[in-house]
């Protein structure tokens, strides 16, 4: 065989082996087609976050049928994307004040990953004590199997874009990755914590100019705290290196309670719509990096290395609903019973201001707060609540009810409140506090009063 016949036949012979379906002129075809559809459900919960998870939960128990719209990739919000993996708090003064299904999924998270709980009888001299770490990827498995298990319609990827009352139901258009659907919900609840679906349907928002700032969350490696010489370091990057130390020291006590991570301040920082996000995002890890940079070049910090970060900036302050009633600074501290409580709250006023100072004001002893159920309702809705750090408040009120053992008690009392709504035939605003109670200590939650 002459050369040339046999390259070209080794050739013909290489390509039939590689691309052997060329041969057959396959037709090429589209990746998708935007897939339209229409579904309706009882409940609908915009926000997969720390309050919307445990509203879907709350509502797929009582029979509901329920949907879930999560524009991420996962359930957990602030606890699981944003990184803060140590929800707080549960116990007050020696006793619990919040239980229900966030606390249940908190026990299962610590149990699975073998963990141990702060001493809760013993009254810390530090309120962040009482805070329970949890192993991250176990609460996300774990949250979405309570979900599933509860029969919720979870849907990730999607975010609404239209939203209307219309014949005494809402109609949300959600847009997805080749999907477009409208969804019809007898009630609907905003656990976005932006109050972006609030903002939708037309309700009223309340917004400082200046927000708090947000937070990159990370750890780091590669260094012994103990070993470094402080007095050759600048002092501004003493907490940054005490934060993020990884030796053998954590949790010698046995209680689940330290949590080495860091964070950098992200100034500005705004989750509302995609573009203020994906700014938050992106200086959040500039920061980070420029910190990285900074510190290998101090002694004995040349091997730092970052461990893990955070996917999203986690966000403190952004818009919140002009409700029925608004929880104000002097509600909060003085620990106002109202009517028509339906969880309790406890954590400092804990306002971040310019990166250099936090305002703080602690709860005097056996003080707790509550949340009225008036302020997960905005003014002049229909079959809408919210739950979450958007609730209606005054600012300092807010910069302590955002935590997450608050944020969840709200998302059960939204949840529980839609679901006999619903029974009732009556908007939320007309249904008896009593009766939401009863069914939250059916759910196991603790009832203020």
């Amino acid at each position: 065989m002459k050369r040339r016949s046999m390259i070209k036949s080794m050739g013909a012979v290489s390509l039939g082996m590689v691309t052997p379906s060329l041969s057959k002129a396959d037709k090429l075809v589209e990746p998708y087609k935007t897939k339209k559809q229409n579904i309706s459900t009882d409940i609908l919960v915009v926000g997969g976050g720390t309050a919307g998870t445990i509203a879907a939960i709350q509502a797929g128990r009582t029979g509901a049928k329920t949907v879930l719209i999560e524009s991420g990739s996962q359930l957990g919000g602030c606890t699981t994307t944003g990184g803060v993996s140590f929800p707080g708090i549960f116990h007050a003064w020696g006793e619990q004040i919040i239980s229900g299904i966030g606390w249940e999924l908190v026990l299962d998270a610590v149990e699975l990953n073998g963990d141990q709980l702060p001493d809760f009888s013993k009254i810390p001299k530090s309120h962040w004590k009482h805070q329970v770490a949890v192993n991250p990827a176990i609460y996300v498995m774990l949250a979405e199997e309570k979900c599933l298990e509860a029969g919720v319609d979870i849907r990730y990827y999607e975010t609404p874009t239209s939203v209307k009352f219309e014949h005494g139901k809402w109609l949300v258009e959600s847009t997805g990755k080749g999907v477009k659907t409208i969804i019809s919900a007898k009630q609907l609840i905003d656990c976005t914590g932006n109050a972006l679906i609030a903002s939708m349907a037309g309700y009223n928002l309340l917004r400082e100019k200046e927000t708090q700032p947000g937070s990159l969350v990370y750890s780091m490696g590669g260094y012994d705290f103990d070993q470094l010489d402080l007095s050759k370091i600048p002092k501004r990057y003493h907490r940054s290196l005490h934060q993020n130390i990884l030796t053998s020291q954590i949790r010698k006590t046995g209680e689940n309670t330290f949590v080495p991570y860091g964070y950098v301040y992200v100034y500005g920082a705004d989750s509302t719509t995609s573009e203020t996000h994906t700014v938050a995002n992106q200086k959040g890890r500039q920061n980070l990096l420029q910190l990285i940079r900074e510190l290998r070049e101090l002694p004995g910090c040349e091997n730092i290395r970052i461990t893990s970060m955070k996917t999203e900036t986690a966000v403190r302050e952004t818009f919140r609903i002009d409700g029925l009633y608004r929880i104000t600074k002097e509600d909060y501290v003085s620990g106002r019973l109202h009517e028509d409580a339906l969880s309790y709250s406890f954590y400092p006023v804990d306002l971040h201001r310019d990166g250099k100072s936090i305002y703080q004001e602690f709860l005097k002893p056996n003080t707790v707060a509550s949340i009225p159920m008036r302020a997960l309702i905005p003014k002049n809705s229909e079959n809408f609540l919210v739950a979450g750090r958007c609730l209606s408040s005054d600012r300092l009120a807010n910069s302590a009810l955002r935590v997450q053992a608050s944020c969840m008690g709200m998302g059960q009392a939204a949840a529980a409140t839609a679901s006999l709504s619903i029974e009732e035939g009556v908007t939320p605003a007309k249904i008896s506090p009593g009766l939401v109670k009863k069914r939250l200590k059916e759910f196991g939650a603790i009832v203020p009063g």
